[in-house]
């Protein structure tokens, strides 16, 4: 009894949803071309890390060396770039990371990729309404932080901000009235944002160049004292480490790599319109690559006006354009900026909120979340109820938590759920297909009851040291498929090893320590090992309009490029992290688990046969 009961647990927690597409007439609703999708990830992906990532990670993690950051950043998004829309061409539907971890790793996967995501997204809500909050103030001289502070700074525990921020609270509540509304965002409407959000850039660079001193790039500690009695801002001045280019190391530029990370991240939002694409097969990962290399050309061309023009030390970390404007005595363009600034952040805001609402809906019509969060609003199509708890979650945290204290904690659940999404892809790639696979494993079902023996060499374990290195096939099997699994999983585990080795000890690994330098080498080893014996199986041949090049080594080196950037989080960022995983563990297994359409499999047909 215990062991059917474990069984149909396990099947349970890899049971994925089938890869056919859904039979729908999308035919009428494919408008966007290439442009256009351009545009929505351009819009989608510019915006928040030119107005607040930028500034926070110049001031206090990498300095002007913050360039240097977002390209690594980005070379991490074009790699899982690649991967997803290698995804998107095997499971062309509307979609995000949550559906292609359900359709290729399985239930359990599917609700941490999706959990993650939410946790995700409401701090990012919560960053965008506090950034919105900020530069508001400032334009009114900081006189609502001011007042809030002194009534309520006496009472707030240290862990938490030093006051309740009600104007990011109300902000939240116009935006909840407009999302319940059912807004829907029209192409031209992109298009005008879109260009918002690309003069911002130019206009900036080119003031750097204009407005910039090289020597802003050249500070020193005597620079530094000069400027901390002339510091008139309200925020302090951040640290000075050595000064210079590199003021924090190659370790500040990881660390700001992990940060600029969240920049690139609207580019998954071209997916979500993939219903709307004409050729979605090309024109998504076309759109794709492009959007992350004119986000990289912004990011890297604002960093480097901003620290030209303002010593690093002495951003605004939320609010880094207007006040560099004014730093420069551009009065009336600080204006200007804080504008634009304002409304580019309320159309990020807006983007945010619609897609957090999307995946919780659709994490409950799967049954793992609560169903009531999927009810949908006769009138607007709205998911009222998902809208609404995600809302309380981030108003909680606008409440209760300063801006700096959980800026990183977004970034967990985001790289995991683009780490799952690359090993994905090299799951599949390897794995039988699946119309063949189900009509071997008929075929075999009463040839096995025939004759039991038939299958004694194939278990056998000189058999399988053998299909490591000599395939029995050349196309994937379902043996092939298996080896391919463990292999991949153990992998995961070595890079994990290495990048918590490299983190945490790298001038001891470079320096020749007589422990860990071994260790590293060992472990490389293992890695080139276990990668040739997947570089030996056989890939499925069946041709797709994209395939992510360079396999396995693409997806391989962008694990370990996430997992390594994922190491440079801060521990706090990570006890928040496991908190909510354990909220979440709960909810799974106390309901998701048993209410997920998995067990109603053999109900579905017939509940859905009376709506077509």
């Amino acid at each position: 009894m215990l062991h059917q009961y474990v069984r149909q647990l396990g099947q349970k927690l890899v049971h994925k949803q089938p890869l056919e597409p859904i039979e729908e007439s999308e035919s009428s609703a494919a408008h966007l071309n290439s442009l256009d999708l351009v545009g929505f990830g351009v819009a989608s992906t510019l915006g928040a890390g030119v107005y607040i990532v930028a500034g926070a990670v110049a001031k206090y993690i990498a300095g002007p060396a913050t360039i240097i950051s977002f390209l690594v950043a980005a070379l991490s998004c074009v790699m899982c770039g690649l991967c997803y829309a290698e995804l998107w061409a095997r499971v062309p539907r509307s979609g995000s990371v949550y559906l292609y971890s359900y359709a290729t790793m399985g239930q359990l996967c599917a609700f941490i990729t999706g959990w993650n995501l939410i946790l995700s997204l409401v701090v990012a809500t919560t960053c965008l309404s506090k950034a919105w909050s900020i530069t508001f103030d400032s334009l009114i001289g900081n006189h609502i932080s001011q007042a809030l502070e002194e009534t309520f700074s006496p009472y707030m525990p240290s862990f938490l901000a030093t006051f309740p921020d009600f104007v990011a609270l109300g902000l939240l509540l116009v935006m909840t009235g407009v999302m319940l509304l059912g807004p829907h965002a029209s192409p031209l409407i992109i298009i005008v944002f879109t260009g918002i959000n690309i003069f911002v850039p130019i206009f900036t660079i080119i003031s750097g160049f204009i407005k910039g001193d090289l020597h802003n790039w050249q500070l020193t500690e005597q620079d530094y004292r000069l400027n901390t009695s002339g510091s008139s801002d309200i925020y302090s001045l951040g640290p000075l480490g050595s000064g210079g280019f590199v003021p924090f190391g190659f370790d500040g530029i990881l660390r700001g790599a992990a940060l600029c990370f969240y920049s690139f991240v609207g580019f998954d939002g071209i997916v979500m319109k993939g219903r709307e694409a004409q050729n979605p097969q090309r024109s998504i990962t076309l759109s794709m690559v492009i959007s992350i290399f004119i986000g990289f050309l912004a990011y890297s061309g604002v960093s480097a006006s901003v620290t030209l023009m303002v010593p690093y030390y002495q951003i605004h970390p939320f609010s880094p354009l207007p006040q560099a404007f004014l730093h420069v005595g551009w009065g009336p363009a600080r204006y200007v900026m804080a504008v634009v600034f304002l409304c580019a952040l309320l159309y990020s805001l807006l983007g945010t909120m619609f897609y957090m609402s999307q995946l919780i809906c659709a994490m409950a019509k799967d049954g793992l979340l609560f169903q009531g969060l999927a009810q949908i609003h006769a009138r607007t199509g709205t998911p009222v109820m998902a809208v609404m708890s995600s809302v309380n979650l981030s108003a909680i945290m606008v409440l209760l938590l300063d801006l700096r204290h959980i800026v990183e904690l977004m970034l967990t659940g985001i790289m995991l759920a683009y780490t799952l999404a690359t090993f994905s892809v090299l799951i599949l790639r390897y794995q039988p297909d699946l119309k063949e696979k189900r009509g071997e494993e008929t075929e075999m079902e009463p040839k096995a009851e025939e004759s039991p023996l038939d299958s004694v060499p194939e278990a056998g374990n000189s058999n399988v040291l053998k299909s490591l290195w000599f395939p029995t096939s050349t196309i994937p099997t379902q043996k092939s498929g298996q080896i391919v699994n463990g292999c991949a999983f153990l992998l995961v585990l070595l890079l994990i090893i290495l990048s918590l080795v490299l983190a945490q000890w790298p001038s001891q690994v470079f320096s020749g320590d007589p422990v860990l330098t071994p260790v590293a080498v060992l472990l490389l080893l293992l890695i080139t090992g276990v990668t040739v014996i997947i570089c030996r199986q056989p890939q499925n041949p069946s041709s797709l309009h994209f395939k992510a090049p360079a396999l396995p080594v693409l997806p391989l080196v962008s694990t370990f490029v996430n997992v390594y950037l994922m190491m440079q989080i801060t521990p706090g960022a990570w006890t928040l992290f496991g908190v909510w995983n354990a909220i979440g563990s709960i909810i799974y297994f106390g309901y998701g688990i048993r209410h997920s359409l998995a067990r109603n499999d053999y109900q579905q047909p017939a509940a859905s046969t009376p709506q077509t």
